[in-house]
């Protein structure tokens, strides 16, 4: 309508009508656009809320997640620990304890990773949302850690691993399972952490059969090797994890000295 008016205006060269016609049609415009962009601002600040706490909760799973690894690992560490002294005469264990540790250094412990927000930001070239620049570049470095998610690959082809499978008898390995494997962690709870792998445990075997499966694994001509292979593999895994101040600063910065 009002360029309707403004067209006739022009018709008939009313010079007044035609300036305040073309001013109102500016402002028009130009309020037309504010509204549009404060709509636009409008959504894209829902949008990072929402973003935001989903991705804080994904880290906060995340955090917790990389402090069982990591305990895990020490955990596996001490066991393997355990069995180069009684290999290499330092410290002897019991038969029962020793085939316990030997199970016990072939675990590994794979998290379920937490990065559907994370993979959906940056698949959707929305990452930006995200305005706290800590929370996103803590985000950017956890998610591209090649060692959490190569994990699984290996644990799961560790020599040691194999070893221990093809020498110790199946009835043996069921009861180690069943008794000796990992305890359940709570997710977010950091005092289930402690001890998943460590807790008290027997087999509940015959004294023979526990003999034999640890004289089998004494006798193996590539346990002690393998052993000090599976060491070196996870002492390295705890550095890779440990060393990394940064994400660890990080973790407390955004949740505080607990996730």
């Amino acid at each position: 309508m009002l360029l309707r008016r403004l067209s006739q205006s022009l018709k008939e060269q009313n010079w007044m009508a035609i300036t305040i016609e073309f001013i109102l049609l500016v402002v028009g415009v130009f309020l037309g656009i504010q509204v549009a962009n404060w709509n636009e601002n409008r959504e894209r600040s829902k949008q990072s809320e929402v973003y935001t706490e989903r991705l804080k909760a994904d880290l906060r799973e995340e955090a917790w997640g990389y402090a069982l690894v990591i305990e895990y690992n020490k955990d596996v560490l001490d066991k393997i620990e355990s069995v180069l002294a009684d290999l290499e005469g330092e410290a002897a264990l019991s038969d029962e304890q020793f085939v316990i540790s030997a199970f016990r250094a072939t675990q590994y412990r794979v998290i379920d990773r937490k990065r559907a927000t994370f993979d959906e930001l940056i698949s959707t070239s929305k990452i930006d949302l995200i305005k706290d620049q800590t929370l996103r570049n803590t985000a950017i470095k956890l998610y591209n850690i090649p060692m959490l998610d190569n994990l699984y690959n290996e644990g799961v082809s560790s020599e040691y691993r194999r070893l221990f499978r093809r020498t110790v008898s199946k009835d043996v390995q069921q009861a180690l399972f069943e008794n000796c494997g990992d305890g359940f962690a709570k997710v977010l709870d950091y005092t289930s952490i402690k001890e998943t792998l460590s807790r008290p445990c027997t087999l509940g075997l015959p004294v023979a059969k526990i003999t034999a499966a640890a004289k089998a694994l004494r006798t193996q001509d590539n346990m002690l090797a393998a052993s000090q292979l599976r060491f070196a593999e996870v002492s390295t895994t705890i550095r890779g994890l440990e060393n990394r101040p940064v994400i660890v600063k990080a973790f407390q910065e955004i949740f505080g000295r607990e996730p």
